[in-house]
């Protein structure tokens, strides 16, 4: 992605509070992600939660990163975590990675933000920024994500279960939506008869807590495996040479036996 592109999305993201980046998902990547997703639901015995938040006829499968080399691309995507970290910075990290294939005759999600839960006085500066990959086309008949622009610079979050005007975030598939984590947004009621496929590539800032928990949800021997800055967004390094280190240590030198002379900020004044 060049300077141009990247300042456009940053500044869709800073004026509406989201953005959407078309034809960003490899075709061979799409068929093998889809793939992948159907075989994991069929051998893991994955249903419905059953709950109004993440719905009576949708798939969810979390924790994708433990489930194959198919889904390390994600994280790293060069179209996306750009955009992330724009809005972020570097030291981000992965806070979840799973899918959400919603079946028909599924009801609309309530409306929210994904940075809700925080006690934090809005508006404020973004502690995440979330990213939902389109695995089948996203239209407002099978339950594209619905969004509120501009909601992201407002002074509270949605009442959970009240009704919103909302547009569907519609999209071919192969597009990434990214969104401000304040954006009130859910996903749609699919009306139509074929199931609508997405995955949810979420990020938080580095010096929160992640939504999953990357260090004890991954195997040690499947982060090792890993290229270096997977295991940073995972987690394994430390913020701004900081926040995260175990006596001065980094995460992957501890855990990994990385090797590699680690200065805190502290030695480095």
């Amino acid at each position: 992605m060049d300077d141009k592109d990247l300042e456009k999305h940053l500044r869709a993201i800073e004026k509406d509070g989201y953005t959407i980046v078309e034809n960003a998902i490899d075709p061979d990547h799409l068929v093998a992600l889809n793939a992948a997703l159907l075989r994991l639901e069929y051998e893991l015995g994955v249903e419905p939660a059953r709950n109004g938040f993440e719905g009576h006829h949708t798939v969810r499968i979390y924790n994708l990163l433990a489930h194959g080399k198919v889904f390390e691309r994600i994280p790293t995507h060069p179209l996306v975590l750009p955009i992330v970290e724009g809005v972020l910075d570097e030291g981000c990290l992965v806070s979840s990675l799973s899918s959400i294939s919603i079946d028909p005759g599924e009801r609309a999600q309530p409306i929210h933000a994904d940075d809700q839960i925080m006690p934090v006085q809005k508006p404020h500066a973004p502690f995440v920024c979330n990213s939902m990959w389109a695995l089948t086309d996203f239209t407002e008949e099978n339950g594209a994500t619905r969004i509120i622009p501009g909601s992201h610079k407002r002074d509270a979050s949605p009442n959970y279960g009240q009704d919103y005007d909302s547009i569907a975030a519609e999209m071919p598939k192969g597009s990434v939506l990214i969104w401000h984590g304040s954006l009130w947004h859910g996903g749609g009621a699919n009306k139509s008869g074929a199931r609508r496929v997405g995955i949810a590539m979420n990020y938080c800032a580095g010096f929160i807590r992640q939504q999953e928990n990357q260090q004890l949800g991954l195997p040690l021997e499947v982060v090792r495996t890993f290229e270096p800055r997977l295991q940073d967004l995972c987690g394994f390094d430390t913020y701004r040479s900081l926040i995260g280190h175990i006596d001065k240590k980094t995460p992957a030198q501890r855990l990994l036996g990385e090797v590699r002379d680690f200065k805190s900020i502290w030695d480095l004044g």
